[in-house]
């Protein structure tokens, strides 16, 4: 605990607490924005401000990194409450904040659960070309969902194109006072980015759009507004979990822990590099732990690291977590003195906000890097992309965790191979493939496997084993298996391994092994492939089993 906080100095009091108001200011627009991807009342996104932050300060590892709601995570959040409303009428019945809250607590469970279990190697569970074609594809949902809110016309239809041709057909219906005032702020949005104004974006929208509302009455000319805010700490509270569904619940927490740790850590990693702190993963599944278990508690929503509250803690000065608690004391103090104002701020302007937040979601320079580097995961990428605007955004997650298998098995179903010789006047092996001047080893064939041989790719090895074996020169004697880069064999790869044995043998070829790891050694012993071939047939290296079977001269 408190780790955040550790060898905590007067001095940093300088810097914390310009750093906490500087994060109060930029979160509290996305905080009271955030919440309507889901169909929740702004001050659940408060809440989660002020208590998340509380709790990592307790319980998370890092000094300077901030949690807090991101469009992401909102996103699956929303699909998965929707999940849970579909699967059981009894729960249309319940509070969405009730949902909300219970799906903050079960992803504070699987943290605690995946911290327990050492499972902090869930973080690169999903790509970076994966996450960033899901983020895309969440993105564009983000900015449909916006149609109504920039409108004010009810839309009924779910999907990327349904709801753009129910706005055409409802044109007559458009609030155009809404639209305009909420492009307008849109502009300005875009305007702060272009000239680097030291005065963050939304902050300026929030302060206009409240004094313009309260200047022209827009409520009382039909412009949606957000409405009574209650003042005031959260009260604990806990979810009526039992009056949902348990599967959906477990289900939905998963798909947003997936999420939210997996981009969170992203997030972490990212600054880690710039400040040079260590990010553990595993300490930081506590924190994230900590931090969505408090809204959980307190009526709010999952959350995670957010990137543009730690690069605000950065770019102040920040030093340790207090800045998170003076940013959270800033909140609870604009819940009680600014509600009023809060209480007018427009829709449209929440809707330019989060449709602001989405198309910054959109890496384009990430998916060009992407497509610099390698077509294959550009295209895994496109299919994240694709999964969360065709299925739907919680359906989206299995579909990326699905291409990530995918991806996975791909690379490691084929495992690259090559023969191997000699270099005259250079020791070593060389690959006969890449160095033409390479000769092989006269009466032998080294033969070298780059991966792991498992069920689902044992086949395809003695295949290709079997294959080189019969394009074998009139004589040759030995063929040697170079094993140096293979961690690990199953029992369907032993079993492959032997059918080659046997065809080596009956041409009168010896088939000896290479560098075989401690653990396939005892798959292949447990196997009878070594009794098979002989344990004088195993050996340390390439040379040893060269000058055992062909002579000194053969492995020079």
């Amino acid at each position: 605990m408190l780790r955040g906080l550790a060898g905590f100095k007067k001095d940093w009091l300088r810097s914390d607490i310009p750093a906490g108001l500087s994060i109060a200011a930029v979160g509290l627009p996305s905080a009271i924005a955030y919440p309507a991807i889901a169909g929740l009342p702004p001050e659940t996104g408060i809440y989660a401000s002020i208590v998340g932050p509380i709790a990592y300060a307790l319980f998370g590892p890092s000094r300077l990194l901030v949690v807090g709601p991101d469009a992401a995570t909102m996103t699956v959040l929303a699909a998965a409450m929707t999940v849970i409303i579909a699967a059981d009428p009894a729960a249309a019945n319940i509070d969405r904040v009730a949902i909300a809250s219970a799906l903050a607590l079960g992803v504070g469970v699987f943290c605690i659960a995946a911290k327990l279990l050492r499972l902090g190697v869930l973080a690169s569970f999903l790509s970076r070309p994966i996450l960033v074609g899901f983020f895309a594809g969440v993105s564009l949902s983000i900015l449909v969902g916006q149609i109504s809110r920039f409108t004010g016309v009810k839309i009924e239809s779910d999907g990327l194109l349904a709801p753009v041709a129910e706005i055409l057909g409802k044109a007559a219906l458009i609030h155009w006072p809404s639209l305009l005032f909420g492009l307008s702020m849109f502009a300005l949005l875009w305007i702060v980015k272009a000239f680097h104004l030291k005065v963050p974006g939304p902050v300026l929208v929030v302060v206009i759009s409240v004094i313009l509302s309260a200047l022209f009455d827009f409520q009382g000319r039909g412009m949606a507004v957000v409405g009574n805010i209650p003042s005031g700490f959260p009260s604990f509270s806990l979810p009526a979990i039992r009056q949902m569904p348990l599967d959906k619940l477990v289900l939905g927490s998963a798909a947003i822990f997936l999420v939210s740790f997996g981009a969170g850590i992203v997030t972490a990693r990212s600054f880690g590099s710039r400040t040079g702190e260590d990010v553990n993963a595993n300490q930081e599944l506590i924190g994230l732990g900590a931090a969505n278990i408090a809204p959980g508690l307190f009526g709010s929503f999952p959350i995670s690291m957010s990137d543009s509250r730690t690069a605000i803690n950065l770019s102040t000065g920040g030093v340790s977590q207090l800045a998170g608690l003076v940013s959270a004391a800033t909140l609870i103090a604009a819940l009680i003195f600014l509600h009023s104002a809060l209480r007018i701020l427009p829709i449209p302007a929440l809707a330019a906000i989060l449709a602001s937040a989405a198309i910054s979601l959109i890496d384009i320079q990430e998916l060009k890097k992407i497509w610099h580097i390698s077509r294959m995961e550009f295209v895994f990428a496109l299919i994240a992309m694709w999964g969360a605007i065709s299925f739907g955004v919680l359906n989206g997650v299995v579909v990326a965790v699905a291409a990530t298998f995918v991806y996975l098995l791909r690379k490691t179903m084929f495992p690259r191979d090559s023969l191997l010789g000699h270099v005259a006047g250079r020791h070593g092996f060389f690959e006969l493939a890449r160095f033409p001047e390479a000769r092989p080893v006269e009466g032998a064939v080294v033969f070298a496997i780059q991966g792991n041989i498992l069920f689902y790719n044992a086949d395809y090895v003695r295949t290709r084993l079997t294959e080189v074996a019969r394009e074998l020169a009139p004589g040759t004697k030995c063929f040697v298996l170079d094993a140096g880069a293979i961690t690990h064999v199953d029992s369907t790869g032993a079993l492959a391994l032997d059918a080659v044995a046997d065809d080596l043998a009956k041409r009168d070829i010896v088939f000896a092994i290479a560098d075989v790891s401690e653990e396939s050694r005892g798959i292949l012993e447990r196997a009878g492939f070594i009794k098979k071939i002989g344990a004088h047939n195993l050996f340390n290296g390439r040379e040893e089993a060269l000058r055992a079977l062909m002579g000194s001269a053969a492995g020079q």
